[in-house]
């Protein structure tokens, strides 16, 4: 344990980066208290509910969190995180590691992992791997903003996108896509000219998928999903085109014109 040093209790948020380190240092932090360790054999973080049996805990108060939830380990040159715990730990970008799978390994940089508690809770365990580019990150405060890539939509597909994926853009707590029947009378309503069918709507929505998966947008093909598709490919392609911000509710003010 001498290896794992505790954090001083005003330790700020990893986000901004950590203290000066040697390449592959480890600092793991919650609003319990954190710690750090150097790299090396059999070096092991356990994070948890029970204070005196964990180095890192978190969710104290919360019994939907394990005593000893899970653990973050060196092993084979890289520091990687499992679970014990009846919860799974959720990753950026909505992954998730369950108890008894693989452990994950930790890129180097910044990590917020989520511990889901009761009532909505999400309990932060920030984890700090350091690189070889250093510790903090590189600001830069003045220059240009890096806009995020968006897609180029026909008049037609966005119309007909933004009808299908409406109660997307309505923040819906579970959004689902509208039927190509729904989205068909809805547009008609809309354009009556416009010589929208149930078909025409699957054959725009199609395309635009079929467009952002060549372009590398991932869960758009039914290879990739697997069977039973159900409502998994157009969900992703929603949940790509908002992040994208290719739609954005404003797109909505069609639906009141």
């Amino acid at each position: 344990m001498d290896s794992i040093r505790r954090l001083p209790q005003d330790q700020p948020s990893l986000e901004g980066g950590v203290p000066d380190a040697q390449p592959g240092t480890i600092f793991v932090l919650s609003v319990e208290g954190g710690v750090s360790a150097d790299p090396g054999p059999h070096r092991t973080i356990l994070f948890g509910r029970n204070r005196s049996e964990v180095q890192v805990s978190i969710g104290e108060d919360d019994q939907r969190v394990s005593r000893m939830h899970g653990s973050i380990s060196y092993r084979g040159g890289q520091w990687c995180v499992a679970v014990t715990g009846r919860l799974p730990v959720r990753f950026p970008g909505e992954q998730t590691l369950f108890a008894g799978e693989d452990a994950r390994p930790l890129a180097a940089g910044y990590t917020p992992l989520f511990v889901q508690g009761s009532n909505g809770r999400a309990h932060l365990l920030q984890v700090y791997v350091v690189g070889e580019s250093g510790t903090r990150p590189v600001r830069r405060p003045r220059e240009p903003t890096h806009p995020p890539r968006t897609w180029q939509l026909s008049p037609a597909e966005k119309l007909a996108l933004t009808v299908v994926g409406q109660r997307y853009l309505w923040h819906d707590l579970h959004p689902l896509p509208l039927s190509w029947r729904q989205a068909a009378d809805q547009l008609a309503e809309l354009q009556p000219d416009g010589g929208w069918t149930a078909k025409r709507v699957e054959h725009l929505v199609s395309n635009v998928r079929t467009r952002l998966s060549r372009d590398g947008v991932p869960g758009l093909t039914r290879e990739e999903v697997g069977e039973p598709v159900g409502n998994a490919l157009n969900d992703n392609l929603f949940r790509a085109l908002l992040l994208s911000t290719t739609l954005v509710p404003r797109d909505l003010d069609v639906l009141d014109d």
